[in-house]
C-alpha cells in the first residue's frame, strides 16, 4: 500500500509564509522569475508536481533571467566562503592539485570572457578532471548552443536543490 501523504519537507514548504517560501526558492535558484513561477503554483500535491513546475519555469527563462540565475553561482573551484551548498556541490574540486586549480581558474576566466557569465555545470558527483574537461569542451560552443547547455545544467542543479528542500525532515 502506498501513502498519498505529502512528504514532511514538502508539507513544511507548502505551509511557509510567502516571504519565507520565496527566500527558500531563491536559495535554490537566483532567478526571481523562476522563483515567482514556483511560488505562484503552491501548494504542491507531491514532489513530482514541484519538479515539473521547476522544469517548466527553467524552460521559460529569458536570457536576462538566465543571467540572473547564473549570477547566483560561484565559479567552479571557488565557492563563496560560508556557502555550504556550493561547497557541497563542488566537492569534486576539494582534492584537486594546485596545478589543476590554476588550470580551472584560467579556463573559468576564458569561459567568462567568451560567454560573459560564469561557467555553469551541475558539479554534483563530478571530479575536478571531469569539470575541467567539460569547460574545455564547452569553450568551443557557439553562444546559442552554450546558452541551452547552461539552461539544462541549471535545471539539474535546481532539481538537486529542490529535492534536498522537500526531503528534509
Amino acid at each position: 500500500m502506498t501513502s498519498t501523504a505529502t512528504p514532511p519537507g514538502l508539507a513544511r514548504f507548502n505551509a511557509l509564509e510567502e516571504q519565507a517560501a520565496y527566500t527558500a526558492l531563491l536559495e535554490v535558484c537566483a532567478s526571481t522569475a523562476w522563483t515567482r513561477r514556483l511560488l505562484a503554483a503552491r501548494p504542491y500535491a507531491d514532489p513530482d508536481a514541484l519538479y515539473a513546475k521547476s522544469d517548466a519555469a527553467t524552460a521559460a527563462l529569458t536570457e536576462a533571467d538566465l543571467a540572473e540565475a547564473m549570477a547566483g553561482h560561484p565559479p567552479i573551484g571557488r565557492p563563496e566562503p560560508g556557502d555550504p551548498t556550493s561547497a557541497r556541490e563542488q566537492r569534486g574540486m576539494a582534492g584537486a592539485t594546485d596545478e589543476l586549480r590554476a588550470e580551472m581558474l584560467e579556463l573559468n576566466l576564458a569561459y567568462q570572457e567568451k560567454f560573459g557569465h560564469v561557467f555553469l555545470i551541475c558539479a554534483t558527483g563530478r571530479t575536478a578532471e571531469e569539470m575541467r574537461d567539460a569547460v574545455r569542451d564547452r569553450l568551443g560552443n557557439p553562444p546559442e548552443e552554450e546558452r541551452e547547455i547552461v539552461r539544462t545544467e541549471l535545471g539539474k542543479i535546481n532539481l538537486i536543490r529542490l529535492t534536498r528542500l522537500v526531503e528534509e525532515d
